[in-house]
């Protein structure tokens, strides 16, 4: 009730209804530290994580053109990914403080033990690949960088969504289906850009796959998950123009995928490559999109204080009704 109503004995509300203000309007939370090669880390990652699988995939089913090419770009892309983490860390060293515990409740812990194991694997499989030798070595280094690269594609997820800034926290269990549809759609998108389209069917049928189960996810996160308020951040500013971008250049090589994934020898190299460009520029917009919005939530209260009152209310309303329940079951006649 706002000031100046009347309550039912005529009595004035004198205190104003709360709004989303915070002590001298500063923060709620601290806005996080990690600077702008962190996005990058996050979206090479993926790249890497995902091709892996690509390249397993490829190879079991006798695609050996997309297999050495995923392999070659899984390398490339965590080789960049680890520079990228380094340079936000500092210095290399601290990379190494991390293996000298493992703490199965830490995003970060448990992450860096699934990059230690993973980059090796990696780099064996593409050296195998690349110089055709050490077959046998090769595919027994393929088969479990794939599995270790599904879970490098969405750890960064758990990372971000372990963390009190609501835009993030909140979005908690769409966050990793966002994170691995946006890594497979980018795979399958540089199988495309390097393969030739007649090799590059399972390609374009795995960008398909993580190209819907993206803009799903994201839907589901913007607009069942997180609140009005919540999801603001990423609906204004840089990363909601970063998120527009990214779903129109995800649906349009979502179409150009779909295409290509039918098999026929329709679509030419120049198509294969821009609907394959458009869905990695796609993966990785949508990697700076959530983290700008993570930085905009922390630094605006209302995107604090805002979640919370609307659960408040939720709870009250709940708590309410529940109420309401038991009082008319105690007004019931005892039969």
């Amino acid at each position: 009730m706002k000031a100046g109503a009347h309550r039912r004995g005529g009595e004035k509300q004198m205190v104003p209804e709360a709004d989303f203000r915070s002590y001298y309007g500063r923060p709620v939370l601290k806005e996080t530290v990690w600077g702008p090669a962190i996005p990058a880390y996050l979206f090479l990652g993926g790249l890497a994580g995902c091709s892996s699988a690509l390249a397993a995939a490829a190879q079991l089913s006798g695609h050996p053109e997309l297999a050495r090419a995923s392999k070659a770009g899984a390398a490339g892309a965590i080789g960049l990914s680890m520079v990228a983490l380094v340079q936000d860390l500092g210095r290399p060293a601290r990379f190494i403080n991390f293996l000298r515990v493992l703490k199965v409740t830490s995003p970060m812990s448990v992450g860096t033990w699934i990059l230690s194991a993973y980059i090796p694997l990696t780099l064996g499989a593409a050296a195998s690949a690349v110089t055709g030798k050490l077959p046998r070595a090769g595919l027994a280094a393929t088969l479990p960088a794939a599995v270790l690269g599904t879970a490098v594609a969405t750890y960064t997820s758990v990372l971000l969504c372990n963390t009190a800034v609501p835009a993030w926290h909140d979005g908690h269990r769409e966050m990793p289906f966002l994170f691995a549809g946006s890594a497979t759609a980018a795979a399958g998108g540089l199988g495309m850009l390097v393969v030739r389209p007649g090799e590059a069917t399972q390609a374009a049928r795995f960008a398909v796959l993580g190209a819907t189960a993206e803009l799903t996810a994201k839907r589901l996160l913007l607009l069942r998950r997180l609140g009005s308020v919540a999801a603001e951040p990423y609906q204004k500013g840089r990363a909601g123009a970063m998120m527009r971008a990214s779903e129109v250049l995800t649906a349009a090589g979502l179409a150009g995928a779909g295409l290509a994934s039918t098999g026929r020898a329709g679509q030419g190299r120049p198509a294969a490559a821009l609907s394959g460009a458009a869905l990695m520029a796609a993966s990785a917009l949508t990697r700076f999109g959530v983290f700008e919005a993570g930085r905009a939530g922390a630094r605006d209260p209302k995107y604090t204080v805002g979640p919370q009152r609307q659960r408040q209310g939720l709870s009250a309303i709940g708590g309410g009704l529940a109420g309401g329940h038991r009082r008319r079951r105690r007004r019931q006649p005892q039969s």
